[in-house]
């Protein structure tokens, strides 16, 4: 009697529940009901555009995010200016003409206090984060640590996670020493131009790159040796590591279609994350590596659980137009994405989600409805609630298209093999048939 005697009379009364099913025979038609309002609640309150910064004069072709701050934001235009933005007070903290051209990449240093760009005038520029304030900000008053000049443009540069190391992208692989005015190595395997380059996270002595001969390329900082390559139908625009998952990383391709592989069997595919209807320009994994972010060319955002091969959110704004840069915040909360219409705009990574303090009773709740959400996912009505999405007139159209196109194949194929003789014909599936070939170095 203790246990349910109020002690104060502001107290709730605790109530006795006997769990026995006899006694509640409608339990699972309530809990499918609550399932069912809070799916379509989570439409009614699916709000996820927060703000935009403007301030750029020309389209936002890369972004980097601090992992050290979770305000600090920098990004690079294609006029050449660099600007580092406070995003909890939405200004910004200073600017500067960093490049004569596109400003191609930014890579952040492992203590968060320096980043690195490259340009298209063939310059790597040093710059030092703090001692800015907003007061200094102007194109005269910060000037870089170091310049790196190089024959050649730069198309692409990351940062090494433990050393003072970075990585650029042009018409080669180059690997620089942040206190040599001269590459260290160069890795070099018959390639063309390289568009893109990333150090691994969590194996920080591994480097992946793709060029505009669709091959993508693994290397070893340690022994200075390409590891292996392959060759996929289309080319490869960006690539992502999971930070959690060290041997699995992500490439955005030209064929509006994502693909994850592991780096010591390049010869399938993971999983294909289809949904873009134009070319894939940028990705990005959120820091728990359960999901990742996916700009295009079509103007849409994407959230791909890692897992599934479709996306489980898309954001798109009538004003927004093609997407070539997009970022996870370092809480795992936001989404941020650079546009050709020179605005840089942040999103909720969960578009229903509640902002703010949650008291304990509001934090119970919203796990309980969650729990009742998954329970009941499969169910026909929830699982069509939560599937649906308004996109634009003319990504609805090209995804009919496609999936027409689809169609017409597949019966085609299996008209193939019908009238053909048993076993002439052997169907790859579609995660083998991504790979053309795919080769070891030379020195291995």
């Amino acid at each position: 009697d203790e246990d349910y005697t109020r002690t104060r009379k502001r107290d709730v009364d605790r109530v006795f529940r006997n769990p026995d099913p006899k006694l509640h025979p409608f339990e699972k038609a309530r809990e499918y009901k609550r399932a069912l309002n809070a799916v379509k609640l989570d439409k009614v309150f699916a709000k996820p555009f927060l703000f935009a910064l403007d301030g750029h004069m020309d389209s936002i072709w890369c972004m980097e995010t601090i992992r050290t701050s979770l305000r600090m934001l920098v990004s690079g235009a294609c006029d050449g200016e660099l600007r580092v933005w406070n995003i909890a007070e939405r200004e910004c903290l200073w600017s500067a003409k960093a490049h004569n051209g596109f400003v191609r990449g930014i890579a952040a240093d492992m203590s968060g206090e320096r980043i690195v760009t490259c340009g298209d005038d063939s310059t790597v520029k040093l710059w030092k984060l703090s001692g800015s304030s907003k007061k200094e900000a102007g194109r005269s008053s910060v000037k870089p640590l170091a310049t790196f000049l190089s024959k050649n443009a730069f198309v692409a540069i990351s940062h090494h996670f433990k050393t003072p190391m970075f990585a650029t992208a042009g018409s080669k692989v180059e690997l620089w020493n942040e206190k040599r005015s001269d590459p260290i190595h160069t890795f070099d395997w018959g390639a063309d131009t390289i568009n893109t380059v990333k150090f691994n996270p969590v194996e920080a002595d591994v480097l992946v790159s793709s060029a505009n001969d669709r091959n993508v390329v693994l290397y070893d900082v340690r022994s200075r040796s390409p590891l292996r390559k392959m060759v996929l139908h289309m080319a490869t625009n960006a690539i992502a590591w999971n930070p959690m998952e060290a041997f699995n990383f992500t490439t955005a391709n030209e064929d509006s279609n994502c693909y994850t592989f592991d780096m010591r069997k390049l010869d399938r595919a993971l999983n294909i994350h289809k949904d873009h209807v134009k070319a894939v320009m940028s990705l990005d994994y959120a820091p728990t590596g359960k999901e990742f972010v996916t700009g295009s060319y079509d103007k849409t955002i994407r959230i791909f659980p890692r897992s599934t091969g479709h996306s489980r959110e898309v954001y798109h704004t009538k004003r927004m137009q093609r997407i070539f840069s997009v970022k996870f915040s370092a809480d795992n909360k936001y989404v941020i994405s650079g546009s050709d219409d020179t605005n840089i705009r942040l999103w909720k990574a969960r578009a229903s989600e509640q902002l703010g303090i949650l008291l304990p009773q509001e934090r119970q709740r919203l796990d309980y409805l969650n729990s009742l959400k998954q329970r009941y996912k499969h169910q026909p009505e929830i699982r069509r609630i939560q599937r649906h999405r308004h996109v634009p007139k003319q990504i609805l159209k090209a995804r009919q298209l496609r999936h027409t196109i689809q169609k017409s194949r597949k019966r085609k194929e299996e008209n193939r093999i019908k009238h053909s003789k048993p076993g002439s014909i052997k169907v790859k599936a579609a995660r083998d048939a991504k790979v053309i070939t795919k080769g070891h170095s030379r020195t291995n």
